[in-house]
C-alpha cells in the first residue's frame, strides 16, 4: 500500500467522495482543499467524525506553486482532481481555466518531479472528446475541443502525458465520463432535475434534450481511481472510466420523474444551451481498457444500474439539510 496520498480538489464532489474511501481503507491522505477566509473543506465538512479526525488537511490554491509544493512534500503518491469544471462558466471566464487546470496541473507535475513522487494521476474529462466520431469511445478517440473548459482539460491531459515521455514520470490519466451522486452540484443535469423536482416544481427547466451520456454513479468513479492508484499498469496510460451505456437526456429526465414519482412538463430556456458547435452531442464509453489492465467495472452499469444511483442520488437531495444547500430557482453556470 502507497503510504501517504495527496488528494487535490478534495473539498470538491468527487473528490470528497475519494478522499472518505481512501480513509477507510486505510490510506494516511493528505486532503488538499481551496483556501477561503472561513476555514471551510467544503463536502468534506459533512464527512463522518472518523474520517475527519485521521485527515490532514491542507489549505491553499493549485496555481500557487509554492503552496503545491509545500503540500506535496512527505507524499508517495497523488491523485490530482482540483480543477474548474463547470462548462457555462467557461464561456465567461476562460482565462481562469487556463491558470487552474492547466497551470495547475503543471505545478503539481514539477513538484513531483522535485520532490520524486511514486505516482500522479491526473484527473481528464469524457469532454475532451466533444462529440463521438465513433463508438462507444475508446482512448484512441480523436481530442476536440469544443468548449474552453474541454481545451483546457486537453492541455492539462497532455503536459502530464509529456512529463511521463519526457522526464519518464510515473503519470497516470484517469478519463471519468458523466459522474453523478450525492453532493454533486446544480451546474450538472441530474441534480438541476432533482432539485427542481425535490423544490415542488412540476414545470421544469432545462437545456438541449437529444444529447447522449454516459453517466457513472460516483462510487464507480471512486473505486475506478483507486484501482489506478494501486496498480503498476496504467503508468503511461490514458483510461477511460465509463459505464459504457449511452442515455439520452431527455429519457434520463423521465427516469429521475419515475424514481420521484411525478409527472413533470419540460421548459427548454435559452440560457441552459450551449452555443451549437460547442455542444457535445453524444459520450458513450468503451470500458475494456480498464477492465483489462486496472480489474475496474462498474457496480452501476446499464439501464437497471442506472436506476440504482438515481435512487440513491435522490434519497440524498431529498434530505432537507442536504437541499437546503441547493438555490433551484436559479441557473446554476
Amino acid at each position: 500500500m502507497t503510504k501517504k496520498i495527496l488528494v487535490t480538489g478534495a473539498d470538491g464532489f468527487i473528490g470528497s467522495h475519494l478522499t472518505e474511501e481512501l480513509v477507510r481503507r486505510g490510506y494516511d491522505v493528505r486532503a488538499f482543499v481551496l483556501y477561503n477566509s472561513f476555514n471551510s473543506w467544503g463536502w468534506l465538512e459533512q464527512a463522518p467524525a472518523d474520517v475527519k479526525k485521521n485527515l490532514d488537511v491542507f489549505s491553499g490554491d493549485v496555481r500557487d506553486p509554492h503552496g503545491v509544493k509545500q503540500a506535496m512534500k512527505g507524499c508517495d503518491a497523488v491523485l490530482h482532481l482540483a480543477a474548474l469544471i463547470a462548462i457555462p462558466y467557461s464561456y465567461h471566464s476562460p482565462d481562469t481555466y487556463v491558470d487552474t487546470n492547466i497551470k495547475g496541473t503543471l505545478n503539481i507535475l514539477q513538484a513531483g518531479r522535485e520532490l520524486g513522487v511514486q505516482k500522479i494521476v491526473q484527473t481528464s474529462t469524457s469532454e475532451v472528446y466533444g462529440t463521438a466520431r465513433f463508438v462507444p469511445i475508446t482512448e484512441e478517440h480523436p481530442l476536440q475541443g469544443q468548449s474552453p473548459y474541454s481545451a483546457s482539460k486537453i492541455g492539462s491531459d497532455q503536459m502530464a502525458l509529456a512529463f511521463q515521455s519526457s522526464f519518464d514520470m510515473p503519470v497516470a490519466v484517469v478519463r471519468p465520463f458523466n459522474t453523478y451522486g450525492p453532493r454533486q452540484s446544480a451546474r450538472a443535469i441530474i441534480p438541476t432535475i432533482i432539485t427542481q423536482i425535490a423544490s415542488g416544481k412540476r414545470r421544469i427547466k432545462l437545456g438541449a434534450l437529444h444529447p447522449t451520456r454516459d453517466f457513472n454513479y460516483v462510487s464507480d468513479t471512486v473505486n475506478g481511481f483507486i484501482a489506478e492508484l494501486e496498480s503498476d499498469r496504467g503508468i503511461g496510460e490514458v483510461i477511460n472510466i465509463g459505464s459504457n451505456y449511452e442515455i439520452s437526456i431527455g429519457e434520463t429526465v423521465q427516469m429521475i420523474a419515475d424514481v420521484m414519482g411525478v409527472d413533470i412538463e419540460i421548459e427548454t430556456e435559452q440560457a441552459r444551451l450551449r452555443p451549437d458547435n460547442s455542444e457535445v452531442e453524444r459520450l458513450w464509453a468503451s470500458n475494456a481498457k480498464a477492465k483489462e489492465l486496472l480489474g475496474w467495472q462498474p457496480e452501476f452499469a446499464g439501464k437497471e444500474g442506472l436506476k440504482r444511483g438515481l435512487a440513491e442520488t435522490v434519497a440524498w437531495f431529498l434530505n432537507p439539510e442536504n437541499l437546503k444547500g441547493y438555490k433551484s430557482d436559479i441557473y446554476n453556470i
